[in-house]
């Protein structure tokens, strides 16, 4: 028999989810204890190991529910982590639904922060963990179609429950009856995986646009189906999404990106019409063509699926230069000799500045998506490139970024990899001394032999360092002999055969 969920001990398992019993009671307590509900179910056992010496979130939300407990007051876990509990997945975070006032929770967790004051949300912080407290309550006009107008806080967690997006975030859990709440029927929903609005789908995206993203979102990362009312309400509203800021897109956009389930998530961003809204340039390499000898598998919308599927708890500008590596195909589509895309790559780059600009990303991450998608050809001329070429490029920030691209875009078409192997055998073969030396000469040293400062040091200074990465110079002495071979001193930094050249020129 299986024990407290919030030991972190039971769950339903995914796979075994459809063979449950239904249920059709509007408010179903459900024990966790029950052997309906867990027979022949794994439970999932808790590691064995030295005790933690830091709370974590499981035990602040038990010990925050066992407080409000104890003051009287009703509280649950509440929403993701619940459902999580019962596929059971290991919850990422924590929430707790109470009918205590915000002013109360403030006064019995005296060291909370409020983070939605008129939400009734406050954040309770100990060591590692932190937990929100919510107050139960009915939601009124969403005037901006993100956040409601007011709020009236209630006593009844029904109430509280009707408010939420999706059936399979609205279950509670009561850990002191050892039951869970679900008044919506979102262990139903949960059974015949999928995701379905609760209440009338049109009018709980009506109030909150971004539930649209979080329908594909959480049917991608489950593996779940969008019911198909919901569907039918995201896709007729589909185009209200720019409603919702771009920072609040763009985190939804990552979270498909990164939480798993990508490919699926952007079929279904395609399917439901929202990335035509968001994503235009990315719904504009469905039926691009591509050279079949290159790319058997299809059409460039196809490839960059194919990458997505692949992708493995990547970072966001992994996955998001992956999702763009080749967004310049379309634009630059030509039926030549053979199917070419001449200067892609170049208009790709500017393209993903613009995407990634409008979606708000940070500067550095817009940089590095620029340069996934820039770099992401070159893998194709590393066998044949110089070695100063080669190791500034082994070099570039982030290069296992670079690797991976490549891994992903080779496998999902091609599925050559011998110039990833030949990188993959360089870069064992170059510490990082041997790529990153240190410089034999600088500015100063040019100045302190004789050459004026001006522009031209860059290209001196980067002319020796191409010598030193190749093993032509080894020493500053023999960088100064190499400059002084090649250079003019006090002639704004001439290369000797400009000099001869010009003064071949001046004689009459």
């Amino acid at each position: 028999m299986c024990r407290t969920a919030i030991r972190g001990d039971i769950c339903i398992a995914k796979s075994k989810i459809r063979s449950l019993p239904n249920t059709s009671p509007r408010l179903k307590a459900i024990p966790a204890s029950d052997p309906e509900l867990h027979a022949k179910r794994p439970t999932v056992k808790v590691r064995e190991g030295l005790p933690s010496l830091t709370m974590t979130a499981q035990q602040l939300a038990r010990e925050i529910i066992n407080e409000l407990r104890r003051r009287g007051h009703q509280a649950y876990l509440a929403g993701g982590c619940v459902r999580d509990m019962l596929l059971g997945r290991e919850p990422k975070d924590y929430d707790v639904a109470t009918d205590a006032t915000p002013d109360q929770n403030l006064a019995y967790f005296p060291k909370a922060i409020a983070v939605g004051a008129a939400f009734g949300v406050i954040l309770v912080r100990k060591d590692d963990a932190d937990v929100e407290v919510a107050t139960f309550r009915a939601d009124h006009h969403y005037r901006d179609g993100r956040r409601p107008d007011r709020v009236t806080f209630t006593d009844s967690p029904e109430k509280d429950v009707q408010r939420r997006d999706f059936t399979i975030n609205g279950l509670l859990f009561d850990p002191e009856k050892n039951e869970y709440l679900d008044y919506v029927g979102g262990r139903d929903d949960l059974m015949a995986q999928r995701v379905r609005a609760i209440g009338v789908a049109s009018e709980r995206f009506a109030e909150d646009k971004l539930r649209m993203l979080r329908a594909v979102r959480f049917a991608a990362r489950l593996g779940f189906e969008i019911e198909p009312e919901t569907m039918r309400a995201i896709q007729q509203r589909a185009g209200e999404i720019h409603q919702v800021s771009a920072e609040r897109i763009r985190d939804e956009l990552n979270r498909i990106l990164t939480e798993g389930g990508a490919r699926r998530g952007f079929e279904l961003l395609d399917e439901t019409g929202l990335l035509k809204t968001v994503l235009p340039e990315v719904a504009a390499m469905k039926g691009v063509e591509q050279a079949p000898e290159h790319h058997p598998e299809g059409d460039v919308w196809v490839h960059t699926l194919l990458m997505l599927e692949k992708l493995e708890h990547p970072s966001a500008t992994l996955a998001l230069g992956t999702l763009l590596h080749d967004v310049g195909k379309p634009r630059t589509f030509q039926r030549l000799d053979r199917i070419r895309f001449n200067g892609h790559v170049e208009v790709g780059v500017r393209m993903a500045e613009d995407i990634c600009k409008r979606l708000r990303y940070s500067t550095n991450e817009t940089a590095q998506v620029m340069e996934l998608v820039g770099n992401h050809m070159k893998f194709g001329h590393v066998q044949q490139m110089r070695q100063s070429t080669l190791k500034r490029f082994l070099r570039i920030p982030h290069f296992d970024e670079h690797m991976e691209l490549h891994r992903l875009d080779c496998l999902s078409s091609h599925r050559n990899l011998q110039n990833y192997d030949f990188v993959r055998e360089k870069l064992a073969e170059a510490p990082e001394e041997v790529l990153r030396p240190p410089r034999l000469l600088t500015g100063d040293d040019l100045i302190a032999a004789g050459y004026p400062a001006g522009p031209v040091f860059a290209k001196i200074l980067s002319e020796v360092e191409d010598a030193q990465l190749e093993g032509r110079l080894t020493t500053k002495e023999e960088a100064l002999e190499y400059v002084s071979e090649r250079y003019e001193r006090g002639s704004g930094g001439q290369t000797k055969d400009a000099v001869s050249q010009n003064d071949s020129a001046a004689r009459p």
